[in-house]
C-alpha cells in the first residue's frame, strides 16, 4: 500500500475517532491493518468494530457529512425506544453543566442547560439530537413532553418559621429537575416559611429555605462543600423565582449582606465548567494552533471574588470569559483586553480568541 493511501486512510480514521470522542467515548482505537475503528461503549463487555471502507468513496464536505451520519447512527442507544409513542412517557428533563457528546440540550441558566433523558427502571439514557429524526418530532416537543412528565410534587404542611427543606433523590423523583418547571419553586413558600431560595449542588440533592432567613448564609457553604466533593455536581449557586415564575440566579448586588457568597458561588461554577471544557478540548480534540487558557478563582470575601484568565503564551489563545486576565506578569481588566478579542465559534461556554498577547 502506498504512502499517500495510508495517510488518507489514517486521516479518515482520525475524523471518525474525533467524532466518537466528542460523543464521550474514550476507549477508541484505530486498527490500521483491518482499516477499522474499535470502541467499547458504556456498559458493554466487548468492543464495537466500525468498518471504514464504506466511507472512502466520498471526499471533502460530503465525507464529513457522511462520517457524522454514520457515527450518529451507531450512537443511537439500543435501550432508547424506537417510536415516539413508546418514548414520550419515559422522558424526563435534567439540569446539567457541560456534557460530552451531542445530547439534545438548551441553555436555561448561566453555565447550565436543560437535557432530556429516557428514564427506565434500570437505565437512564440521554436523548441525542439525532434521535429526533427517528421519532419524527422537533426539539420543542421533546422538552415539553419531558417537563410534563415530572410529578410537580408539592410539600404538605406549613412552616411556622423559616426552615430548611432537603429533597434527597432516590433516582426516580428528579427533584433538581423541578427547578425547570415554571412557578414550582415559588409554591414552596408555605413549607419553608418565606420566599423560597433553592440550591442544587449535585444531582441527588435539592436544598430550599426562605430568603432573609438565618439559614440562607450557611446553605451557601453547605452547597459549596457538596458541589466541590460530589462526583455528580451541578451548581453551588442559589436560585429563586422571577416575576414570571421562572427559576433565575439569586440576586445579591453590591451592598447586599450575601453579595460575597453569591459572587463566590458564581465564580466557582464558571471555573468548574471552563475547567471541564478545557480538559475535554485537550483530551478529545488537541488544538496545537491555539493554547486553551485556564480560568482561576481569585480574591477574598473582603476584597471581592473574581475570575482570572491565564494568558501564558505569546501566540494564539482561547480565553474563557473572565473578570480579569493575567497577561505575562501583569493583571489587566477584561475591558482592557476585550477590544483585541473575537468570539471563537463553536464553544459553550463561550471562548474568545486572539493571535497574540498584548504588549506589556
Amino acid at each position: 500500500m502506498g504512502l499517500l493511501r495510508r495517510i488518507a486512510r489514517a486521516r479518515l480514521a482520525g475524523q471518525v475517532i474525533k467524532r466518537l470522542r466528542r460523543a464521550g467515548l474514550h476507549d477508541v482505537r484505530y486498527d490500521a491493518r483491518g482499516f477499522q475503528v474499535r470502541f467499547t461503549g458504556d456498559g458493554d463487555d466487548v468492543p464495537t468494530i466500525l468498518e471504514l471502507a464504506p466511507l472512502l468513496a466520498t471526499r471533502g464536505r460530503r465525507r464529513r457529512d457522511q462520517v457524522d451520519r454514520y457515527v450518529a447512527g451507531l450512537l443511537l442507544r439500543p435501550d432508547v425506544p424506537h417510536t415516539w409513542a413508546d418514548a414520550r412517557p419515559l422522558l424526563r428533563p435534567v439540569l446539567r453543566g457541560c456534557t460530552p457528546g451531542t445530547p439534545l440540550r438548551r441553555p436555561v441558566l448561566p453555565f447550565l442547560s436543560e437535557f432530556v433523558v429516557v428514564d427506565q427502571p434500570d437505565t437512564m439514557a440521554y436523548v441525542a439530537k439525532e434521535q429526533l429524526a427517528a421519532w419524527g418530532v422537533v426539539a420543542d416537543e421533546v422538552f415539553a413532553a419531558a417537563r410534563a412528565n415530572l410529578s410537580a410534587a408539592v410539600l404538605r404542611g406549613v412552616a411556622t418559621e423559616p426552615v430548611v427543606v432537603q429533597f434527597m433523590d432516590d433516582g426516580d423523583a428528579y427533584w433538581t429537575s423541578h427547578l425547570l418547571l415554571e412557578h414550582w419553586l415559588e409554591r414552596l413558600a408555605g413549607q419553608v416559611g418565606g420566599v423560597p431560595v433553592a440550591f442544587a449542588p449535585e444531582r441527588g440533592t435539592l436544598l430550599v429555605t426562605a430568603d432573609g432567613s438565618d439559614h440562607l448564609g450557611g446553605l451557601f457553604a453547605r452547597a459549596e462543600e457538596i458541589f466541590t466533593t460530589s462526583a455528580r455536581p451541578i451548581t453551588p449557586m442559589a436560585y429563586a423565582s422571577d416575576d414570571q415564575g421562572c427559576t433565575q440566579p439569586y440576586a445579591a448586588p453590591p451592598g447586599h449582606p450575601l453579595h460575597a457568597v453569591v459572587r463566590r458561588a458564581e465564580c466557582l461554577l464558571a471555573v468548574r465548567e471552563y475547567t471541564r471544557q478545557a480538559e475535554a478540548l485537550r483530551d478529545v480534540e488537541p488544538r496545537p494552533d491555539a493554547a486553551v487558557a485556564e480560568l482561576r478563582l481569585v480574591g477574598s470575601a473582603e476584597e471581592g471574588w473574581r475570575t482570572r484568565a491565564i494568558w501564558e503564551h505569546d501566540g494564539p489563545v482561547l480565553l474563557p470569559a473572565a473578570d480579569e486576565v493575567l497577561v505575562g506578569d501583569r493583571i489587566r481588566p477584561w475591558a482592557e483586553v476585550a477590544p483585541r478579542l473575537t468570539v471563537a465559534a463553536g464553544f459553550d461556554p463561550i471562548r474568545w480568541t486572539a493571535d497574540r498577547r498584548p504588549a506589556p
